[in-house]
């Protein structure tokens, strides 16, 4: 692991709301905690895809939008489209059927498409392209 990779990590780390994180890749480990606050532990071997984010999503009041909650099943890299030079999946007011791909959650170097549950109408997205995700964040809701 090269120097830039620790730096974008400790940086990823820096702007995310994780307290303390542990990461070890073959024999690197790094362990880091943010003083004073409070510890929500999450410790994944995740290899971090750092990437410019490319496009940037209209966000609504979360006290206006009703529905489905989409959520991340996994911690890792929000995704809008497939590649940096393609259209995003969906973008508000975007019509979706059950099983259509919504995003992808980069984890691990996998890329895992989040699918609709349901048929309906993209009402707020929460992320934009590149942003770090936890367990349970809220994508977008779809009414």
């Amino acid at each position: 692991m090269d120097t830039s990779k620790i730096k974008a990590i400790i940086a990823l780390f820096e702007d995310s709301s994780l307290a303390k994180m542990e990461l070890e890749v073959d024999d690197i480990k790094i362990a880091m905690e943010k003083p004073g606050a409070s510890v929500e532990y999450i410790s994944t071997p995740a290899p971090v895809s750092v990437s410019a984010p490319v496009a940037s999503v209209t966000e609504e009041s979360t006290n206006q939008v009703t529905g489905t909650d989409i959520k991340s099943p996994l911690v890792g890299t929000y995704y809008a489209a497939p590649s940096e030079n393609d259209a995003p999946f969906v973008e508000v007011g975007s019509q979706v059927k059950a099983g259509d791909t919504l995003c992808i959650i980069e984890a691990m170097k996998v890329l895992n498409e989040i699918k609709a549950p349901q048929a309906g109408r993209v009402a707020w997205i929460a992320k934009n392209n590149g942003d770090m995700v936890q367990f349970d964040d809220v994508l977008m809701i779809i009414d």
